[in-house]
């Protein structure tokens, strides 16, 4: 096995549609990712021109650090 190097540095990212939440707050506008279901096996995700009630969109939950940071 290959040992790491002493000063090797780890790296990360984040996209604000993962974490942020807070998709309808503060006077935000809409974007694309804010009208995109969630799909499945099989199922593929939409993009609606509204948000309908009977559809689940995962990023307006996300990690929610918008509610959630003091």
């Amino acid at each position: 096995m290959t040992k790491m190097k002493k000063d090797f540095l780890w790296g990360g990212a984040l996209a604000a549609h993962q974490f942020e939440g807070g998709w309808d707050a503060a006077g935000k506008g809409p974007s694309v990712i804010d009208v995109m279901t969630a799909g499945a096996h099989g199922v593929p995700r939409e993009i609606t021109e509204t948000i309908e009630a009977d559809k689940f969109y995962p990023n307006h939950e996300a990690i929610d650090f918008y509610h959630h940071y003091k």
